[in-house]
């Protein structure tokens, strides 16, 4: 038996398991790019409109740190700097996947239970990353096509997709070491965002200094730097695929020097008793969620500061180009258009902070499957309170790190227009406004877990949902009923001189009667469902 024995058969349990979630983002960020391309086309019709908005804008220093270095005014080469976030989720689904079906089947105990059977030892990682892979090579090719499918040019639009498939396999690859490192798969997924977060910084100092060597070092620096459209050099596709090798070569010897279930780095030993604070289900909560809170707020407010300090300039780089003054305002509804920006990128805020209150909300089903759940409630502790101790931090999360990144915003801005305090309490109501709608999303986690638990994980189906009505309604001209199915889109826009708080209070209502109404179904069913 070789250590590869059982690959395919492990291969077609993991699409069989991921036979909604590995189609959704790999289509969702296949077609971005598509609909970025299509909306440069309509909003920058004229060269010289290009050039301004470049520029304005594309070269903003805080526009570059967030989506990279813009290598032309083309419509090709405005696109591509767009997509260049996407980069960075494409690596977080990529690790998050090979973690789920690596480090989290372990923890779980399935891996043992599938490892009495004919199996190689190789044959879990192995599976996990060719499933990857080949997510990552067809959403590159979706990429391509849909490209070329709007009218930019095949070598460019088969550059970009190969650039962005292949950060994906890369990062796909440094799920599968830290997996090896840890003995859980929170562990796990800690370090490869860590890895992930320094790439981006790397990229992100690279990008703006003087000198570019830094973006180099960075994985997600090495796609912009095929410069697509403007004269692909292909020679660097060659980086990503050395890398992956390498750390493939790492990570397989790495996985038969340790016993399955343990990892190579020895767990950090707690304190012989537990604090107070542990004694009831709260408490316990927090200690599950607090190191999820802190690094999304750093996150945010990162997040926060670069999208305050363009604000300034993506209002000047509208001006002249009717056609864009008329969207944003439509969109983002405020009386200047630094305001409209505001208005949007924060819109796009809490759709990420809908996220934390998802992934949090779904963190009782990774409770109740892991048979950590079970020895809490076999004590004095009731249903109602575990539930509510998880729900209360799903909605929590929303809250502090959308203040955060309106606090940051409003630093940054204010800084811009020399009125930190004016600019301040606006940005901050301004991200206290997503939440609502966050909530709503948080709320309809709560009630598939309370009431089909097996489908919790549609939640994120929903949220993929609101992102591409965010995304693509106003380019599709989507009707008005459609668009009212994200709660976002009830979302007023608090920058506007005059705006009601009637949706906020709606929307927050429906979001307190899913998650009751997901208590509730709690209450009557079994524990666990598997």
């Amino acid at each position: 038996m070789s250590t590869v024995t059982g690959t395919r058969h492990l291969v077609r349990l993991i699409l069989r398991r991921d036979r909604l979630l590995l189609p959704l983002w790999v289509l969702v960020l296949a077609v971005l790019p598509m609909t970025y391309a299509a909306s440069f086309f309509e909003l920058f019709p004229t060269a010289a409109q290009r050039a301004a908005y470049v520029t304005g804008t594309a070269e903003n220093p805080s526009i570059v740190a967030l989506l990279g270095p813009v290598y032309g005014d083309s419509v090709g080469a405005l696109t591509a700097q767009r997509g260049g976030f996407l980069l960075a989720i494409i690596a977080l689904a990529s690790l998050l996947t090979v973690i789920r079906h690596t480090r989290t089947e372990e923890e779980a105990g399935r891996r043992e239970l599938l490892g009495s059977t004919v199996l190689g030892r190789h044959a879990g990682m192995t599976a996990a990353l060719l499933v990857t892979y080949a997510a990552n090579l067809l959403l590159g090719l979706l990429t391509a096509a849909g490209l070329v499918a709007t009218g930019l040019p095949a070598a460019g639009s088969v550059g970009y997709g190969l650039a962005a498939g292949l950060t994906g396999v890369v990062f796909a690859t440094i799920g599968g070491l830290a997996a090896q490192l840890t003995e859980t798969a929170g562990g796990a997924r800690g370090i490869a965002i860590a890895v992930l977060g320094g790439a981006f910084g790397l990229r992100l100092v690279g990008d703006t200094a003087t000198h570019d060597w830094p973006s180099w070092l960075s994985p997600l620096g090495w796609a912009p730097r095929i410069r697509a459209y403007e004269g692909e050099r292909w020679w660097v596709l060659a980086l990503p695929l050395v890398a992956t090798v390498l750390l493939a070569v790492v990570a397989y010897p790495l996985s038969v020097r340790r016993d399955l279930g343990a990892g190579l780095l020895p767990p950090r030993l707690g304190p012989a008793t537990g604090g107070r604070a542990l004694a009831g289900p709260f408490g316990l909560a927090w200690r599950l969620h607090r190191g999820q809170i802190l690094w999304w707020s750093v996150g945010f407010g990162l997040l926060g500061l670069v999208l305050g300090g363009a604000a300034q300039a993506a209002g000047r780089s509208v001006e002249g180009n009717p056609q864009l003054e008329e969207i944003l305002a439509r969109v983002g509804g405020a009386s200047g258009l630094a305001d409209a920006y505001l208005g949007v990128t924060l819109s796009l805020a809490g759709l990420a902070a809908a996220g934390y209150g998802v992934q949090a909300a779904l963190r009782m089903r990774s409770e109740e499957t892991g048979g950590r759940a079970e020895p809490v409630l076999a004590t004095g502790t009731h249903r109602s309170a575990w539930l509510l101790s998880h729900v209360g931090f799903a909605l929590l999360g929303p809250v502090v790190v959308l203040v955060v990144t309106g606090l940051a915003a409003g630093v940054a801005y204010g800084l811009s227009v020399h009125d930190v305090s004016g600019q301040l309490p606006r940005m901050v109501g301004a991200g206290l406004a997503q939440v609502p709608a966050a909530w709503v999303l948080a709320g309809l986690a709560v009630l598939l877990y309370g009431l089909l638990p097996r489908l919790a994980s549609l939640s994120w189906a929903l949220l993929a949902v609101c992102v591409l009505l965010g995304q693509l309604g106003a380019v599709l001209n989507l009707s008005q009923w459609v668009l009212d199915v994200s709660p976002f889109t009830h979302t007023p826009q608090v920058l506007r001189a005059h705006w009601s708080p009637t949706p906020l209070w709606t929307l927050t209502a429906l979001a307190l009667a899913l998650a009751a109404a997901g208590l509730q179904a709690f209450h009557h069913r079994d524990l666990p469902t598997t």
